[in-house]
């Protein structure tokens, strides 16, 4: 009886937590996307009417009914995701270390490493492995970021020469790649790598070492501040 109700307690207290976060989440989003509530609930509705008329169309209103319920709520679901995404990518925009929080959230199959190189002006550049090859992703000034890309690319020649390697510069000019567009792009990018090519070239890049590896340690005590870095900028794994 106890374990049963320590059971139920914990299933209450988890259900408000979800229910809390998705209200959150509406609440951010809409602050950006005001028509985000009409697009969802209209959503909703036309897939559940659609599918409801079609049930009465082949004498079976009720379980068409059910269907519709079940993929209007799946609707809904998917497009609420999609724009509560794309408000969160608007408001990191132009903020440091957006483009690393964007590559962390691409998806499985990809080993990302942030601030793999950067300058002082703090333009900085991250990296993402996976089947599509080699992504180098700069964010900061474009003119700059040409540089510090072209320094990291041949610095990885001789180490990964067999891999392919893409460069991307986040921003909304010409040639550019959108913040919001970037995991888009990312997963458009067509797969020639293997899996076991993909291991074998993160472990060659591993060795090569980064930026946070191959800083140099200072002589004496740890200052309480060092190196500026950009929000999202550090190891995130």
């Amino acid at each position: 009886m106890a374990r049963k109700a320590n059971a139920t307690g914990a299933g209450g207290a988890e259900n408000p937590g979800r229910l809390k976060q998705i209200a959150l989440t509406y609440k951010m989003t809409r602050r950006v996307d005001s028509k985000v509530g009409l697009v969802v609930a209209g959503t909703g509705i036309v897939v559940f009417g659609v599918l409801l008329a079609i049930g009465f169309l082949i004498g079976h209103p009720v379980y068409a009914g059910i269907l519709g319920f079940v993929l209007a709520f799946l609707a809904m679901a998917i497009i609420f995701g999609r724009r509560a995404e794309r408000a969160a990518f608007g408001q990191m925009e132009g903020q440091p270390g957006a483009a690393a929080a964007v590559l962390e959230n691409v998806g499985r199959g990809w080993t990302v490493t942030p601030a793999v190189a950067m300058n002082r002006s703090q333009d900085v550049v991250h990296r993402a492995v996976g089947k599509a090859g080699i992504v180098l992703v700069g964010e900061g000034n474009p003119n700059r970021l040409r540089g510090l890309l072209a320094a990291e690319k041949k610095r990885m020649a001789r180490t990964v020469a067999d891999a392919p390697v893409h460069d991307v510069v986040v921003g909304d000019g010409e040639g550019q790649v959108p913040l919001k567009k970037l995991r888009t792009h990312l997963l458009k990018l067509p797969r020639v790598l293997p899996g076991a090519q993909v291991t074998a070239v993160n472990d060659r890049l591993r060795a090569l070492g980064d930026l946070m590896s191959n800083m140099p340690v200072p002589k004496g005590p740890i200052p309480g501040r060092g190196m500026r870095m950009p929000r999202g900028g550090g190891k995130m794994r």
